[in-house]
């Protein structure tokens, strides 16, 4: 075949280089930005803007069950070596992404209760450092996402960091666990 006709065939099918890279790196683009775009909010964040799912009741955000008062009393009851420490209601700003991915300000109210080992040596300095436990739950809390209180592993994150915070400032062991008998997300 001649390179006359070649040309003629090539002109008659249509095909032009430069047609070809150009459909080419459209198609990378756009997978690149997409790309970039799920590495940025996440495969669920992106699911929930575009409405395929995962979406959350902002009026009523999900907060796990917690024991009741009744339930708190009663294992409290059970081991005589254990004592509670009521805090007072802790309220503080955190923050939340709307839908359309503005930064918002909510509300996080926490009632909680330190149980304690009353044997322990440094039982008897948690009263007395109750102030600066609370002084330094506060400053944990407003650095949470509403996001980070979500389900089940949220809660126990939160709950270990003040626990692990309420340790650092009694000076010992004597904190066993936290018990949060409230928590809103408004």
């Amino acid at each position: 075949m001649s390179e006359a006709a070649a040309k003629t065939t090539g002109k008659e099918s249509g095909a032009r280089p430069g047609r070809l890279r150009f459909i080419l790196m459209l198609l990378v683009s756009v997978l690149a930005l997409g790309g970039g775009l799920i590495a940025a909010v996440g495969p669920s964040r992106l699911a929930e803007l575009a409405g395929l799912g995962g979406a959350v009741d902002e009026a009523a955000p999900e907060t796990p069950a917690e024991p009741s008062t009744e339930e708190m009393r009663a294992a409290l009851a059970a081991d005589p070596g254990r004592m509670a420490l009521p805090l007072e209601e802790i309220i503080v700003n955190i923050t939340a992404t709307t839908a359309t991915g503005r930064q918002t300000s909510r509300f996080l109210k926490l009632d909680l209760a330190l149980i304690y080992d009353a044997a322990a040596p440094d039982a008897a300095r948690l009263a007395e450092r109750e102030i600066y436990m609370r002084d330094s739950f506060q400053d944990y809390l407003r650095t949470l996402d509403e996001r980070d209180l979500r389900g089940s592993l949220g809660l126990a994150e939160l709950k270990s960091e003040l626990l692990r915070r309420a340790r650092a400032i009694s000076g010992g062991e004597a904190p066993r666990e936290i018990l949060i008998s409230d928590m809103i997300v408004q």
